[in-house]
């Protein structure tokens, strides 16, 4: 039974105190973050693809995607101020699931903020390079893309990819503080440059693009939301700075929620004019499909600013994303499941700085090596099984800490979450086999690093 070995909450709690971490941020911060890391690649590359396999139904795949990661939110939320410590729902599971549930699902966190960084990465390169060929700049073509990212053209590396990692990475290891600084500014442009794009696309709207509305039935809705889940990755994010905030019983929900329900707003709208401005099948092929949209509309000098847009919305989510995962790693270093220089803090920067660059290194040659393709739905299934897994947790946190304080309950207990376990089941049903079993070879990887490393090291075992 030492497999499930759980963590007292109370010393998990006298801990983070002790960490050496800086509290600086606020509710705005939060909300900031999780609108930073939600709002990105999803709106300015994926609805592109969500399209060819909608068709304009790409709002209800939307829809779809944020009931799914709404009943998740609830329960992070609940987690949140109950157990404001870093480290996310690896944490949470520790204090609840046992020892090896939360390695395991730490292992695949790590997997899930890492090719997401790098899908990122390899959007951001997509934008970066349209934008700069406006110029007339353009790189080697060897240097554009991924080995095999483009048929029938010969590539080496995406180097513009692998050097925003590391510009992002020497960021988030400088500091909190200023990484948030840095996000928020990127944020408000981002979300001027998407309401400029809706007050201008409007417009230019043909309903009869919207027919037919689901050319590809249910079938395609659900295929296009298992992919376009993709979009909302990041508000969980929030939850691993909990260490870092003043207030984290109050301010986590609203950082988590908030930013959510703005991103779905934006979201759905964007794809509804997106598709009444182009037919659907003229997405083919397109990685900057936003910016496309305003073009067909005549409208190219809102398309630069789109791009401009693009590449800052991407830096955020690589940056929240990458900070989300230096803290696992933090976290699973702290508990002694992975080697202790990962969870040592810089004595100027307040940062775990051997984590951030471990990590920066790692997922930049990822970025300039692997294409976009292959990477959304690893990402994907990783992040579905962990809100999954959440959901399941707040189940057994009321059952066997109903006095824990909480400032914040999920509603409908068992029933909100229950449903979030179906529906993030029902989208990983819908996920390719080939994803299937990338994900399970990754899990038997992490099983084999627990019993050669982790179980015998851990703090509980010690």
């Amino acid at each position: 039974m030492s497999l499930f070995r759980t963590k007292d909450i109370e010393s998990m709690l006298i801990a983070s105190r002790n960490d050496g971490l800086r509290k600086v941020l606020g509710p705005v911060d939060l909300v900031m973050m999780g609108i930073g890391a939600i709002i990105g690649t999803g709106i300015f590359v994926l609805t592109g693809t969500g399209a060819l396999t909608a068709g304009p139904a790409l709002t209800l795949s939307f829809v779809i995607a944020a009931l799914a990661c709404g009943f998740a939110a609830l329960c992070y939320a609940e987690f949140a101020t109950a157990i404001p410590v870093s480290g996310s729902i690896y944490t949470y599971s520790y204090a609840t699931l046992g020892e090896i549930v939360a390695w395991m699902i730490g292992w695949d966190l790590l997997l899930e903020y890492g090719l997401a960084t790098s899908a990122v990465s390899v959007g951001w390169s997509g934008y970066f390079q349209s934008l700069v060929a406006g110029f007339g700049l353009r790189l080697p073509t060897a240097l554009t893309a991924a080995p095999g990212a483009v048929p029938g053209v010969d590539t080496l590396l995406n180097l513009p990819a692998m050097l925003i990692m590391l510009a992002i990475t020497w960021v988030v290891s400088y500091g909190v503080r200023e990484s948030a600084r840095v996000n928020n500014i990127m944020v408000v442009i981002k979300i001027a440059v998407v309401v400029l794009f809706i007050a201008v696309g409007v417009w230019h709207v043909k309903p009869m693009n919207w027919q037919p509305y689901a050319p590809f039935g249910f079938a395609g809705i659900v295929n296009a939301a298992a992919l376009v889940f993709f979009a909302f990755i990041g508000f969980d994010a929030v939850t691993s700075a909990a260490e870092e905030v003043r207030n984290p019983r109050r301010d986590l929900p609203i950082g988590i929620i908030g930013s959510l329900a703005v991103c779905t707003v934006l979201y759905v709208t964007v794809a509804a004019i997106m598709t009444g401005i182009v037919p659907f099948p003229k997405f083919e092929g397109v990685d900057h499909p936003v910016s496309l949209a305003l073009q067909y509309a005549g409208e190219n000098w809102v398309a630069g600013f789109v791009d401009l847009g693009a590449i800052l919305g991407m830096t955020t989510v690589i940056l929240v994303m990458t900070y989300g995962q230096t803290r696992i790693l933090f976290a699973m270093s702290r508990d002694g499941l992975l080697p202790a220089k990962l969870s040592q803090v810089h004595p100027v920067h307040a940062t775990p700085f051997h984590a951030t660059w471990a990590v920066g290194i790692v997922f930049s040659l990822i970025a300039g090596l692997v294409p976009l393709a292959v990477l959304a739905e690893l990402i994907n299934i990783g992040t579905l099984s962990a809100f999954a897994l959440i959901s399941v947790a707040v189940v057994v946190l009321r059952k066997t800490r109903p006095d824990l304080p909480r400032t914040f309950r999920c509603p409908g207990v068992p029933v909100v979450p229950v449903l979030s376990v179906a529906f993030c089941l029902f989208l990983m049903a819908h996920l390719q086999a080939l994803t299937w079993i990338a994900f399970l070879a990754w899990l038997a990887l992490g099983l084999a690093v627990y019993f050669l490393y982790a179980r015998r090291n851990a703090v509980l075992h010690r």
